[in-house]
């Protein structure tokens, strides 16, 4: 049974979903396979920051970011893919995208499954230097940590509902909080959105068998966003990401559950911003407003 979140009825998302307008780009041979984008901030912006979503998520859940952000001169763009079954059809497809929107770089802000991939693009485009940052938000850098590499290939021929199960179960924390709560009931929303086959796909990204060759990244500036109190990784995954990336700049947050970007977002946009201030006044920045104007 579908339902309605506090966070969906909120004066700031319905702000967003109505100044906003949603974008569905194809750039597949498939007219029906469409990149769902919202683009916020200076157009003319050519290395923005783009944010990428969580198995659960769609386009619209960093509204958060895209209006603070935006408003601090930063173009913000969100992307949600058309059904995938690879990593490397999702890179190409990603590419392609960046190429239609006449993109040189990007800033990528990924969050679980969102940033497994915008790990796995910057080892894609590596030659070509397309990612000029990551920003990494509770994520994974292997896939071996779900032991599904099996299941991966069966997904597809599961029901909905199965598949929804295998998700939701890590929403909610033991430990109440209204925003953590009002987020991950948010992001249940969200699921419900979304077809069979979307979650299909998207778990099968999730659970086949990969792994980030991190050493084609050395060079990338890394911010890895992490929580202490319960979400759905493990703390052992937490630290295979920081050995990974032993140069990366560490935000830790006290709380913020599986979703901070939404829970804790005002911690979570000053850390993209910092991250970000490291670009200012040179041809990666994503923003074309100066750094006074966005204290």
């Amino acid at each position: 049974m579908s339902f309605i979140s506090e966070l969906s009825q909120s004066k700031e998302y319905l702000s967003f979903r109505s100044s906003v307008p949603l974008k569905v780009i194809v750039v597949d041979n498939n007219d029906k396979k469409g990149w769902k984008v919202f683009d916020c901030g200076p157009k003319s912006i050519k290395c923005p920051l783009v944010c990428v979503p969580p198995v659960s998520g769609s386009a619209d859940i960093y509204f958060k970011q895209a209006l603070s952000l935006s408003a601090k001169g930063i173009r913000v763009i969100s992307v949600e893919a058309p059904v995938y079954w690879n990593v490397r059809d999702w890179c190409e497809g990603f590419r392609k995208l960046l190429d239609h929107l006449g993109v040189e770089k990007v800033h990528i802000f990924g969050a679980s499954l969102g940033g497994y991939l915008a790990q796995k693009f910057a080892e894609y485009a590596h030659l070509n230097q397309r990612v000029a940052s990551l920003i990494l938000c509770n994520t994974f850098n292997d896939t071996s940590i779900f032991n599904s590499h099996e299941s991966a290939a069966l997904y597809w021929l599961l029901p909905a509902l199965v598949l929804k199960r295998l998700i939701i179960g890590n929403f909610k924390p033991n430990k109440v909080d209204c925003s953590i709560m009002e987020a991950a009931e948010f992001m249940a929303e969200k699921l419900e959105s979304l077809s069979q086959i979307e979650l299909a796909s998207r778990l099968t990204l999730n659970c086949l068998k990969g792994y980030v060759e991190a050493h084609k990244l050395r060079d990338i500036p890394v911010t890895i966003i992490d929580v202490f109190d319960e979400y759905a990784l493990s703390g052992a995954v937490r630290e295979e990401l920081y050995k990974c990336y032993p140069e990366a700049k560490i935000a830790n947050m006290k709380s913020g559950g599986n979703f901070p970007y939404l829970s804790r977002c005002q911690e979570v946009n000053l850390y993209i911003q910092i991250h970000l201030r490291q670009f200012d006044d040179n041809d990666l920045s994503p923003s074309n407003m100066p750094l006074l104007n966005r204290c």
